[in-house]
């Protein structure tokens, strides 16, 4: 009978200890979840703008070859944002809120972006300092794309390109308040 006490005493003592170390992962596992869910092939922040690197682009409605093409971009450098990572494959998503795959290699870490002005139908103003009472150098209309160099949280330096009827392009480089751009976040800060 002092066998099987010792023996039930010993048994006891197993199940807490595997009840301890169950409660010790468990514990783990819940600090590490969030880490483990921000976790993305590329290792970059989720999600970020890029733009498209090459034309024609085909994006495709799954992270694969096997999946249908969505749409086609047939320019280059196009500012779409990432939203979504698998494998080699980006879920994308452009200015309209429209979704789909594009493969990595199809994307460049070059910023830009489109004017979106603040009033329905107005325009931005292109100013030759960060500042509202910099001259205007130009000023631009709901959509116009830009290529973005640098955003310090408020304004951002950008260069825009326009192609007259005589296809002469023009291009205008100058600072546009961060709020009324799409391609970047709001008090995002790059250089």
């Amino acid at each position: 009978m002092f066998h099987q006490t010792k023996r039930e005493g010993s048994a006891a003592l197993i199940q807490a200890l595997f009840r301890r170390v169950a409660w010790l992962l468990l514990a783990l596992v819940s600090l590490l979840a969030p880490s483990l869910a921000q976790d993305n092939p590329s290792g970059l922040p989720l999600p970020r703008f890029a733009t498209t690197r090459s034309e024609p682009i085909n994006v495709r409605v799954g992270p694969g070859t096997k999946y249908e093409v969505a749409w086609t971009y047939l320019k280059a450098g196009i500012p779409v944002e990432i939203v979504q990572e698998f494998d080699t494959w980006r879920k994308i998503r452009d200015v309209d809120g429209t979704e789909g795959w594009v493969h990595q290699n199809l994307l460049s870490g070059t910023r830009a972006g489109y004017a979106s002005p603040l009033m329905a139908n107005g325009e931005i103003a292109l100013r030759s300092s960060r500042s509202d009472e910099g001259s205007v150098r130009a000023r631009l209309g709901p959509g116009l794309k830009v290529v973005i160099k640098e955003c310090d949280g408020s304004w951002c330096e950008v260069t825009a390109s326009h192609q007259d009827q005589n296809q002469r392009t023009a291009s205008y480089s100058g600072f546009m308040r961060q709020e009324e751009l799409w391609g970047v976040y709001p008090e995002e800060v790059f250089d």
